[in-house]
């Protein structure tokens, strides 16, 4: 009897653990994300640039491994940049299409273009490496090949650079292709999931990560910790945890705007899923060590987030092991949970979604107009994107634990989704 009681209790916080958690993390960042806007978003003006002491040298590092398609959009969008000392070195890691003849050709077009070609697929955080050690400037803005940066991103980032001890400013990524279910959906995701967990993060005083779409670097801080490690899936994470580990500060600016191709086919997304979850788990993996030290203890909140998040998406999956099993044999009543249709924990948390999502594209709203009707596409979001981060992550883990360190991460072209836009 005192057996079973112990596994009664066990049951009772394991399914409060799965349904509370997401329930728990999403108002922590609504309430430390609207005090991040309250504290400092809200005070920048909407209609003017702020005022800069200096405009130091900025090189803006482009990464391309086939964009033959979207490199000379990009491009033409960096050549409008306001920013009055710029340059652009795009590198060209390998590609197997027209990418290289594209940029040699748009280098002739602009003074501000260099272009550097490597014989073969290299990775990003090796293109981008290159790209820095040819760069004169102690500034670096790195983005996409398909990215379009707003013409008055790189002032807002270069803004931060007045206290010596920021390394690096990531900006507010936006979708550009709309045009299916999952681009509608990704548009509220980015609003109310990424840029709301920046914000609260912002507050907590680190980043999980950077967005590698659209970021700004001091050089002399990433000569520090060695530049991107080229073994790494995801090499944003990895940089953005060097740099905070060796005690520098990483800022999100919501005005650095950029506007990127986003997968919209499922198997697109769940490997861009399943790319990003193994990165996130090689990063706990490679830096757990580190947690033990007590100069370390303001990462403490971050890794602990990550790593219940992890904990969860297990979770998720042996509730549902024990559902389907609970189908065919009779289980002790305190095992059985409907995972697939909950009761009131499952609509109380649909409603934090949905008020979440409220919450957050209002705060996005002064950025980009219109965002008001991508929320009702919001309701599939709970359905869709929270069992393909699920799965994503269960699949992930293994991969990270098991792949060999040193193991040089290349270039997928990824699903850029179609080029539809509204």
């Amino acid at each position: 009897m005192e057996s079973t009681s112990l596994w009664a209790d066990f049951f009772s916080v394991f399914y409060s653990f799965i349904f509370h958690y997401p329930l728990a993390m999403a108002y922590v960042w609504m309430l430390a994300g609207t005090y991040y806007y309250f504290h400092w978003e809200r005070k920048d003006p909407k209609d003017r640039l702020p005022e800069l002491k200096s405009h130091p040298a900025v090189s803006v590092l482009v990464p391309c491994h086939n964009e033959g398609d979207n490199v000379v959009e990009t491009m033409n969008y960096l050549m409008r940049n306001k920013y009055p000392d710029f340059e652009v070195i795009a590198i060209n890691d390998g590609s197997t299409d027209n990418t290289g003849k594209i940029l040699d050709v748009l280098a002739r077009r602009f003074d501000k273009l260099r272009v550097i070609h490597l014989a073969t697929n290299q990775g990003k955080a090796m293109a981008l490496r290159m790209g820095a050690l040819m760069s004169p400037n102690e500034f670096l803005v790195g983005i996409d090949g398909d990215t379009l940066l707003d013409t008055n991103a790189i002032t807002w980032m270069v803004r931060h650079f007045d206290s010596p001890r920021v390394a690096a400013v990531t900006g507010n990524p936006r979708i550009r292709n709309r045009s299916t279910l999952l681009g509608k959906i990704q548009v509220g995701e980015f609003s109310s999931i990424v840029g709301m967990i920046k914000r609260a993060q912002r507050i907590y005083g680190r980043l999980f990560t950077v967005s590698g779409v659209i970021v700004a670097f001091r050089k002399s801080a990433l000569h520090r910790v060695g530049y991107w490690s080229t073994d790494m899936v995801t090499e944003d994470i990895d940089i953005n945890w060097q740099l905070q580990l060796d005690h520098w500060e990483v800022r999100y600016e919501p005005n650095a705007l950029c506007w990127t191709l986003m997968p919209e086919t499922l198997k697109g997304l769940f490997k861009q899923r399943v790319r990003w979850a193994q990165g996130g788990s090689e990063v706990l993996i490679r830096y757990f060590k580190n947690m033990f030290d007590w100069r370390m203890r303001r990462m403490w909140i971050i890794f602990a987030e990550y790593f219940t998040s992890l904990v969860w998406a297990y979770s998720i999956l042996a509730a549902a092991t024990v559902t389907i099993l609970g189908q065919f044999i009779e289980l002790p009543i305190y095992m059985q949970v409907n995972v697939i249709v909950p009761s009131w924990n499952g609509l109380l948390l649909g409603f934090t979604c949905m008020f979440q999502f409220m919450v957050s594209l209002m705060i996005d709203s002064r950025y980009e107009r219109g965002l008001g009707k991508y929320y009702y596409w919001m309701i599939w979001y709970p359905l869709i994107y929270w069992l393909i981060t699920t799965i994503a992550s269960v699949v992930a883990f293994p991969k990270a634990m098991f792949k060999q360190r040193g193991e040089r991460a290349v270039w997928i072209s990824p699903d850029r989704g179609l080029r539809a836009r509204t």
